[in-house]
């Protein structure tokens, strides 16, 4: 484990799934942490943060609406003076033929996918360049930088601007001694997957590493990204996918 002893982070998308692994997996390295999410699991996470004897805050938002991101920041900052990490996690995969996707299909990935990005990095950024210290992890994704998959345009045009985003804004934040980056996972087992068994063997023999990520794979990789261990490395999408996009 990294040490983040006194640092503060906020999760975004933190009530299941890798989202909630990273913000157990900050806990467990010691730094406070803030989780939000659309969902009342938000709050269960919460309870499992604290039982590794750290603080949390839950908060109910929807990361695409900035008055939701503007009350969020004011929570926080009243219980925390300030916030070191931003994890801009959330985020939803709906699947669709592009022949068949409608502008409110667009819009409903672009909004939480794109616009949460923006909205909390937005919110937060500002303290941190007071401060000159920050770190902000953003989820991107191998669809859309690296690969591309059938049914996934408007998920895939909304990753591949965040990984655009990511090195354009660390450019821009190198100056306040601010670290942005973000991470690329490729296929993981959130337990929730609804293939079937010959469609997932399928899935990992096509990964050199001969196994499924775990959402821990990604969450200690965001570890790394929020400790002063990874304090030269801006701008950069890492792939985490056992090597999935190599062939």
């Amino acid at each position: 484990m990294f040490d983040l002893k006194g640092k503060v982070a906020l999760v975004t998308g933190a009530g299941r799934g890798i989202g909630k692994e990273i913000a157990l997996t900050l806990a467990r390295s010691g730094a406070d942490v803030v989780v939000t999410d659309v969902a009342d699991t938000v709050f269960e996470t919460q309870k499992e943060i604290e039982a590794q004897n750290v603080q949390s805050l839950a908060i109910k938002c929807d990361v695409g609406k900035r008055q939701d991101v503007e009350d969020a920041k004011i929570q926080t900052l009243q219980k925390f003076p300030k916030l070191d990490i931003l994890v801009n996690n959330a985020g939803i995969y709906p699947q669709k033929p592009f022949l068949e996707m409608t502008e409110e299909d667009w819009h409903k990935v672009v909004h939480v996918n794109l616009y949460g990005v923006f909205h909390f990095t937005k919110a937060f950024l500002p303290g941190m360049v007071e401060r000159k210290y920050g770190k902000i992890i953003n989820l991107s994704s191998i669809s859309g930088p690296v690969v591309a998959f059938p049914n996934l345009v408007h998920y895939s045009a909304s990753k591949g601007a965040i990984s655009g985003f990511t090195k354009a804004l660390g450019l821009e934040m190198a100056h306040y001694k601010i670290n942005v980056n973000a991470v690329a996972p490729g296929p993981i087992d959130v337990g929730a997957m609804q293939v079937d068994e010959a469609t997932l063997s399928m899935v990992v023999r096509g990964i050199p590493l001969g196994r499924m990520g775990k959402p821990s794979d990604i969450a200690n990789l965001v570890a790394f990204l929020a400790s002063d261990e990874s304090s030269f490395i801006t701008g950069q999408t890492i792939v985490s996918d056992g090597g999935y996009s190599l062939p």
